[in-house]
């Protein structure tokens, strides 16, 4: 009888783990299969660098296919409870990670996210127990950082809210306006656009009526591209201010000096040393390597320690500094990271370097 091939490759796990004794043996989840499988193959491929990194150190690297799903997630789970692995990293689906974690909770085997952003995943920690720590930002960080972000950068400027109405573009939009207001700053003119139009003069001029000279304008990256184009067409001085949405591919260009609350790309701001080792193997360290690198990094640090060897690692995540490729990371009761990741990005012409705020 012909064994399916997800069958012997968990074969091959288990005779793998039952081969390395003593070794640490992390878990990664990801989706090697299905729409996801691209971003899938750069999780794998930053774990991987990381587990060659630590090959001289008794650690072993099982992987494990969860196909963005929820059934993926809770086969991936057994699978590698089974291979007996200590820590398991990866996860970049919401439906993949829930079925997961009551599996990897029965086996107190924790789980660091490095895509699940869904912030009740672990606002529920007290009520569901499950071990998850998350190395990416929260739904509500992009919120968080341009609120704070813009509320101390805009100190004495005349600056708008808008957004296209959509609940992206509305959440992020109140967002500002409760932080600029809690910092005791006024808005001299809110509103909100109708969105994928050809033109945005009518908005600019509404804009230039109120006296704005900064503005942020909740929405998706053609719409903020059409308001910075009208805005240096009628020589206004507007500069222009927007979320994460500005990385997305458009036809029409970015006006120059718009402001982006973003994540950073992390090949910019990586361990040197870590950027070459990925540049010697033409390796890209695009998209999610880094920071699946970087959560092997973590479950590495916390494996080695003689305290943790053999024994359960659950709470021993939180409330302590790693340093990564990417930067120190800390988690904290909750499993969040304890800094916020984003940060504020000027467009120069050509691309986004970051702005020190004070």
């Amino acid at each position: 009888m012909r064994l399916p091939l997800r069958t012997l490759c968990a074969l091959a796990a288990l005779v793998l783990a039952g081969e390395a004794g003593a070794q640490a043996s992390i878990g990664l989840s990801a989706p090697l299969t299905g729409p996801s499988a691209l971003i899938g193959e750069q999780m794998r491929t930053g774990a991987n660098m990381a587990a060659e990194r630590y090959a001289s150190s008794s650690f072993r690297l099982i992987v494990a296919d969860d196909g963005c799903t929820a059934d993926g997630g809770a086969r991936a789970a057994r699978e590698l409870v089974a291979a007996k692995v200590q820590i398991v990293v990866g996860f970049l689906c919401g439906e993949a990670i829930e079925a997961a974690l009551p599996i990897l909770k029965e086996a107190n085997i924790p789980a660091i996210t490095v895509g699940v952003r869904t912030d009740s995943l672990t606002d529920r920690r007290n009520r569901t127990g499950w071990p998850v720590y998350r190395l990416g930002p929260r739904a509500d960080s992009e919120r968080e950082a341009a609120g704070r972000l813009l509320s101390r950068l805009w100190q004495g400027e005349l600056f708008a809210i808008v957004d296209d109405g959509t609940i992206y573009g509305r959440e992020l939009a109140e967002s500002v306006r409760v932080a600029v207001e809690k910092a005791g700053l006024s808005p001299v003119f809110v509103d909100t656009f109708r969105p994928q139009l050809d033109n945005q003069i009518g908005l600019v001029g509404r804009l230039r009526r109120a006296g704005a000279t900064h503005v942020f304008a909740g929405g998706d990256r053609d719409d903020i591209a059409v308001i910075g184009r009208d805005a240096a067409q009628l020589q206004t001085g507007l500069t222009v201010a927007a979320g994460e949405t500005l990385r997305s591919i458009g036809e029409i260009p970015l006006a120059p000096g718009t402001l982006m609350v973003a994540l950073p790309d992390w090949a910019d701001v990586a361990v040197p040393a870590v950027t070459a080792a990925f540049a010697e193997r033409r390796i890209l360290a695009q998209g999610y390597v880094l920071p699946t690198y970087a959560a092997i990094e973590v479950a590495h640090a916390i494996l080695a320690e003689p305290s943790v060897a053999g024994g359960s690692i659950t709470d021993n995540l939180s409330g302590r500094d790693f340093a990564t490729a990417i930067g120190t990371i800390r988690f904290d009761d909750k499993g969040d990271l304890t800094e916020n990741p984003y940060r504020l990005f000027r467009f120069d012409g050509t691309g986004f370097s970051e702005v020190t705020v004070p």
